[in-house]
């Protein structure tokens, strides 16, 4: 198996990362709105914007990507980090690349000083959980929405 290096999103990527944020976007029933595709990139490129982005790769070619962004965690004085957006491509299924971004976000979490990494997933997305039930711990968190309220 080829070894997977994970490394910051950069300018370069940008065609790369659009074709597996498709695939991520597929896989949740996303439509492609070319604003939303701008408007992540923008904050991905943007060193001010809370969001960062990793990519995957396996010999040279990019085959995951994972957004992530910092977060408070009032309760216990600290903070996290928030993973937002883990995919790989089908064909890199089996890679570790998934494992390799979960690593390299461990790595942040401990260079930044923070607690945690966090994520939630679909129930039903068992590929995913079967990687994430073994180097993480689930929560017995139960996820809400609300939504904004009508002006």
């Amino acid at each position: 198996m080829s070894p997977v290096l994970v490394r910051a999103a950069a300018p370069s990527d940008r065609a790369a990362w659009e074709r597996l944020y498709r695939g991520y976007r597929d896989f949740y029933g996303k439509p492609h709105d070319p604003a939303v595709f701008e408007t992540v990139w923008g904050w991905l490129m943007d060193p001010a914007h809370e969001s960062r982005g990793l990519i995957a790769e396996v010999r040279g070619e990019p085959v995951g990507i994972g957004h992530f962004r910092r977060f408070s965690r009032p309760i216990d004085g600290a903070h996290g980090l928030y993973l937002d957006d883990l995919f790989t491509a089908a064909e890199a299924r089996g890679t570790g690349a998934g494992s390799a971004i979960l690593q390299r976000l461990a790595e942040i979490a401990a260079e930044e000083g923070a607690t945690m990494v966090r994520w939630i997933t679909a129930e039903s997305n068992a590929t995913a959980r079967s990687l994430y039930d073994g180097v993480a711990t689930q929560t017995p968190w139960v996820t809400y929405d609300l939504a904004p309220a009508q002006r």
